[in-house]
């Protein structure tokens, strides 16, 4: 029998992707599906981002790029942040990546192993907990509360940290609650974290401009006293509907005071995935600089379903549904149903035919809850509101 080291017999999944599979096969087998699982946005990638890597390939970008990305590209984010945040971060600064969870996972390894503690939201993004375990290091779960709005709190927060916390993620707006945490909770937390200097924070911010109401979304990159602590992380995956280009950035401190962060991880890309691809970068130049009226489109859009399944869940006995703030996400409270989440959503997909996934799956405070994403028509969400409160009824 071969041997495997201890960690892989703690590392998790994202079930979304399970749900995605069987719903998939269901399909297949000639069923009537309705994917509120995975959270991808269900709008094409805007003409002219296609047409730029189209372009790339045909001009003979076919080789390899630098481990930390072109410049080009990560001159692009930088403007990107001075228009989102007011804030001017230097392209040396920047790491593009494929995608948005390989910055979780070198901001973990970095900071996790037996004995140190991670913080995470909890509900959450399931890869957050996941990595923590696979690193040995003990995951502290940070309750993100309904009757919070879904916002985390600094003073619960701040509560959990001692002096073996190495690492705080942190999650707005927030996936799988819609939760949008405002500025006056953030300035507290940061304003606590002065008294744990030792502590790293990553701020997954990846539904930046996905926010809903007269929201706002504050990014930890406003805030010049734990600059030299933070991770950031984004990408395009949401934003331009790129989730299959595997394309994000995250921005490192490099500074000795913030450990040289960023050659740390330069070391880790050059020996795990070397690079991003050349033309989906030269696509990601073209998303930040180009037309942004597909992205105000698609954000009407969700902010229409939004509306949408609030009111139909609202409707069904035993649900009550709190309006999501941001993300593309609503995360529904069954618990006056009666029944278990996790079972509920299996029971829904074979039964009912609608996708959708229990609350469990995002943390040990996810109980009572599902996710739907309304990344679908509202044509698919009304049906499926309907056959959701069809199978309640039975």
């Amino acid at each position: 029998m071969l041997h495997t080291v201890s960690n892989f017999d703690r590392i998790g999944e994202e079930n979304a992707f399970a749900v995605l599979a069987r719903a998939t096969e269901l399909a297949q087998s000639g069923r009537d599906i309705i994917n509120l699982g995975i959270g991808q946005p269900d709008f094409r990638t805007p003409g002219h981002i296609v047409e730029a890597a189209i372009k790339a390939l045909r001009d003979g970008h076919h080789g390899y790029t630098p481990a930390t990305g072109l410049l080009a590209t990560r001159e692009a984010v930088v403007r990107r942040m001075l228009s989102t945040t007011g804030i001017e971060v230097s392209p040396e600064n920047v790491m593009i990546m494929p995608g948005g969870k390989p910055t979780m996972y070198a901001a973990i390894v970095l900071f996790g192993e037996p004995g140190a503690d991670i913080l995470y939201p909890d509900p959450g993004f399931p890869i957050y907990r996941s990595m923590i375990e696979y690193t040995g290091a003990r995951p502290v779960p940070v309750p993100i509360r309904e009757e919070n709005g879904f916002a985390f709190s600094a003073e619960e927060t701040l509560s959990l940290l001692t002096p073996a916390t190495r690492l705080l993620i942190l999650n707005s707006p927030a996936n799988p609650t819609g939760g949008v945490t405002p500025r006056a909770e953030i300035e507290k937390l940061v304003a606590g974290l002065a008294d744990f200097p030792d502590v790293a924070i990553l701020s997954d911010e990846i539904y930046d401009v996905m926010t809903y109401d007269g929201e706002e979304h504050c990014s930890l990159l406003t805030f010049p006293e734990i600059r030299d602590r933070l991770i950031l992380l984004n990408g395009w995956s949401k934003t331009w509907a790129m989730t299959g280009w595997r394309m994000g950035w995250s921005i490192w401190p490099n500074s000795a005071a913030g450990g040289h962060l960023y050659d740390k991880v330069r070391k880790l890309a050059v020996n795990c995935w070397s690079c991003v691809n050349a033309p989906s970068q030269f696509a990601g130049i073209a998303a930040i600089d180009g037309p942004q009226d597909d992205v105000e489109k698609m954000m009407q859009a969700f902010d229409r379903r939004r509306k949408t399944v609030v009111e139909g869940l609202n409707s069904l006995e035993g649900i009550r549904c709190a309006t999501p703030k941001g993300a593309f996400y609503a995360f529904p409270n069954i618990a006056g149903t009666g029944r278990k989440a996790k079972k509920l959503a299996s029971d829904l997909l074979e039964e009912a035919g609608v996708a959708l996934i229990g609350g469990p799956d995002f943390g040990v405070h996810g109980e009572g809850y599902i996710r739907l994403s309304y990344a679908n028509s509202e044509e698919n969400i009304l049906r499926a509101i309907d056959r959701i409160g069809d199978f309640l009824a039975r």
